[in-house]
């Protein structure tokens, strides 16, 4: 299938940031389309069920509309609804279960081709496709198994099982702490010498207060070396010494990043170090003039940089570069406090 008349921006990816730069082609009278690989915030219905977000609920707002929560902090399914009934309400126009394989530009048109063989145009493109679906892996033998998972969604399938944690950031740190108070024998490990310093401010005291009471375990300083089928093989940094640790299930939560081949075979310059696309800091425009990134696409390995807050912000700025406004100047936080 190819559409006939271009579209004035087509959106690649629905999560938050893509359907606030949908709202924001719509507020400005643009014919838009978003092109969504899976659901609508994809990403965040594979979050882990009972999670609550950083930040307050008026800070991941999106098109003006208010986002009422029963909490200080919106929580997974909360975050779900209300983009889902934002999207409904501003009519935008959708297409799920669509993933883009690649963005060419002809002419002044730009030609999207998915893996279903369709094709779409459109004058200008915006991809915010996020870095959720796309794990950061150890590649370590065993990483494949089975009884291995890069997500966790909830607590009750491992209830009375050993479970390792692989990584100490939020997600590794939530995990720990609902597992072990699901009856999970838990053993955290990490190759630096204690918890991330990014972990949610309300999370640091309860979790070392557990492993002081010795309810969660962990090994820092060490790297897993191999995922047995009963066990992870770890390598203390410090000592060298190597040791198995016994595991009937293992979540690598390492963390994600960008999908770099996408952007690379849509044109996109990357840094071969960090994965961040060149773009203009002010426009978002990349090196292809009209095609535009939006949200935590756009930092590479660095995706703490970047996220709802400051992200749904692009959109405004993007829209004001193509409709040759005055541009809106994002506020680009650096680390959350």
């Amino acid at each position: 299938m190819t559409t006939s008349q271009p579209y004035d921006v087509l959106i690649v990816g629905g999560g938050p940031c893509g359907l606030a730069a949908g709202i924001e082609a719509s507020k400005s009278g643009l014919s838009h389309l978003i092109l969504e690989k899976g659901s609508i915030t994809e990403s965040i219905r594979r979050y882990p069920k009972l999670m609550r977000f950083f930040s307050t609920a008026e800070n991941i707002e999106i098109g003006g509309i208010p986002f009422p929560v029963s909490s200080v902090k919106a929580n997974r399914n909360e975050a779900l609804q209300y983009y889902r009934k934002v999207a409904a309400y501003y009519k935008l126009n959708t297409k799920v279960f669509t993933e883009v394989q690649r963005v060419q530009k002809q002419g002044d048109v730009f030609v999207v081709t998915t893996t279903k063989d369709e094709t779409f145009r459109a004058y200008k493109v915006i991809l915010a496709t996020g870095y959720f679906d796309r794990p950061r892996w150890l590649g370590i033998p065993g990483e494949d198994g089975p009884q291995v998972s890069h997500y966790y969604d909830e607590p009750f399938k491992y209830s009375f099982t050993n479970v390792v944690i692989i990584g100490a950031s939020n997600s590794a740190v939530e995990a720990a702490l609902e597992l072990y108070r699901h009856d999970v024998d838990v053993t955290v490990v990490h190759r630096g010498p204690d918890f991330r310093s990014t972990v949610k401010y309300w999370l640091i005291p309860d979790v070392k207060n557990r492993v002081k009471e010795g309810k969660i375990k962990t090994v820092f300083d060490s790297c897993a070396t191999r995922i047995g089928p009963d066990f992870v093989r770890v390598h203390n940094q410090l000592t060298g010494e190597i040791s198995n640790i016994p595991a009937d299930f293992v979540l690598v939560l390492t963390g994600y990043t960008p999908d770099a081949e996408l952007l690379q075979r849509c044109g996109i310059e990357l840094n071969p170090d960090t994965q961040v696309p060149v773009y203009d800091r002010e426009t978002f425009e990349t090196n292809v003039p009209g095609l535009y990134v939006c949200g935590t696409v756009l930092a590479g390995i660095y995706t703490e940089k970047v996220f709802i807050e400051n992200g749904r912000e692009h959109a405004q700025a993007i829209l004001d570069h193509i409709m040759g406004r005055e541009l809106h100047k994002v506020n680009e936080l650096v680390q959350r406090i």
